[in-house]
């Protein structure tokens, strides 16, 4: 009953056999001789050399004489030989795809994960910069400092006018040059 419900188990690889001795392969050697082979297959050169190769067959098998030929009129031969090579260039081509696959995802994942963070330092940066604004509204700027002065230089001329009128004896009223705007560099 045990080995009837191994034998039914469809959805699990069989447990390796002892005494089979499996030669050891590396898959990335094998994807890598893959993707050359796809490489090739999909180049113009190769494209040439099976042209050149069919053309040349058939030619041979019309054209040489009768004790010559070897492949017959609907060349058979031929198209048995493009067969077993398409037969070997089509798992060879999707190993490649599914290898480029594989590092296309991966690939994807790095981008991502570079986007993530160049997004996270724009928010930083953009949080950065709104609190230095807010900062730099509440710091009391030179064009402040000076109205703020000569408000409190009108408002002491005012008082000592006043004061004067009041009590009859001239004050001197400080003077607002000290005050002034610094003339401008030109450069």
């Amino acid at each position: 009953m045990a080995r009837e419900t191994r034998r039914s188990r469809l959805d699990q690889p069989r447990a390796p056999r002892r005494g089979v001795v499996r030669a050891p392969h590396d898959p990335e050697t094998f994807g890598r001789l893959s993707e050359r082979i796809s490489r090739f297959i999909g180049s113009w050169r190769f494209i040439v050399y099976m042209s050149v190769f069919v053309a040349t067959w058939m030619l041979w098998n019309v054209f040489a004489p009768e004790n010559l030929q070897f492949d017959d009129w609907p060349f058979i031969g031929l198209t048995l030989m493009l067969s077993l090579q398409a037969s070997y260039a089509a798992p060879l081509i999707l190993l490649s795809q599914n290898r480029q696959t594989d590092r296309d995802r991966v690939q994807y994942w790095e981008d991502r994960a570079r986007i993530d963070r160049i997004i996270a330092d724009e928010d930083f940066l953009t949080r950065e910069m709104a609190s230095l604004r807010m900062a730099v509204n509440e710091v009391a700027t030179r064009d402040f400092v000076r109205d703020q002065l000569r408000e409190l230089i009108e408002e002491l001329q005012d008082t000592d006018a006043s004061s004067e009128a009041s009590s009859g004896a001239p004050v001197e009223a400080p003077s607002a040059a000290p005050f002034e705007a610094p003339p401008t560099r030109q450069e």
